[in-house]
């Protein structure tokens, strides 16, 4: 329990230390952004597959890869409904000054609540991780979300800024999506722990809200720049970097 409090801190904090550094460099180029969010889609695709999807297989053997099939694409409808109600990120760009130099603030706001919601999936794959008992695989998915979090937490803070909040309130909120997460790992890792049975729906559900969020999100942003080469390039980066760190944690 310790090592999971210790978790869900480290995957908040990461959001905080991208928003510190959000203020740091608030206009950094859309080349320079698309590269960062395109690792960390990587990072998070292997994360999801390597640490949540084919975990959740091995527990239940061949025949649970239909219960698995089932988490992962009821992961996905949870987010899309989600979505319904909060724009997509590709709406609200955090690195195009001039299109929020005269924006409305709800309409950011908007956009953090869109940020906060897609954090609390991703803290509860967090915890349901280590509630399937492989502490490499519940490490290799935290490290995955966290590195996602900092160019995240970076990305929020521009449009906040450029729509007149002050740089206190700015922190604040941004902030509190970070703890949108510590509170969803917690609650993910109690579901896990009041039952085993549900644990592999549990895992590739967590890996569905992931996958998700990476072809929904992550690259279609990323890829709407100019820097589609780069970006793809980026993101198998940050793949394969994932991979040869399960590896290394695996012997």
């Amino acid at each position: 329990m310790q090592l999971v409090a210790l978790t869900a801190l480290g995957i908040g904090g990461a959001t905080i230390a991208g928003a510190l550094l959000g203020f740091l460099f608030p206009g950094f180029s859309h080349k320079t952004s698309d590269t960062i969010m395109s690792f960390a889609a990587g990072v998070m695709l292997a994360a999801a597959v390597t640490g949540l999807i084919l975990p959740a297989i091995e527990l239940d053997g061949a025949g649970g890869v239909w219960v698995v099939s089932c988490g992962i694409f009821c992961g996905a409808i949870f987010l899309n409904l989600m979505d319904r109600l909060t724009p997509h990120l590709h709406h609200i760009s955090g690195m195009d000054a001039e299109s929020h130099r005269n924006g409305n603030i709800n309409k950011v706001l908007l956009f953090v609540l869109a940020i906060a919601i897609h954090n609390l999936p991703e803290g509860l794959a967090a915890g349901v991780s280590f509630g399937g008992g492989n502490l490499d695989n519940a490490l290799s998915v935290a490290v995955g979300i966290a590195l996602q979090n900092v160019p995240e937490g970076m990305i929020i803070i521009s449009p906040m800024l450029l729509a007149g909040m002050s740089k206190r309130r700015t922190f604040i909120v941004g902030a509190s999506t970070g703890l949108i997460e510590v509170i969803g790992t917690f609650i993910g890792y109690a579901a896990t722990s009041v039952s085993a049975a549900i644990l592999p729906f549990a895992l590739s559900f967590a890996g569905g809200t992931m996958l998700y969020v990476v072809g929904d999100e992550m690259i279609p942003e990323t890829h709407s720049h100019g820097y589609e080469r780069l970006a793809t390039y980026a993101l198998l980066s940050g793949f394969v970097l994932m991979l040869i760190m399960d590896a290394f944690i695996s012997e």
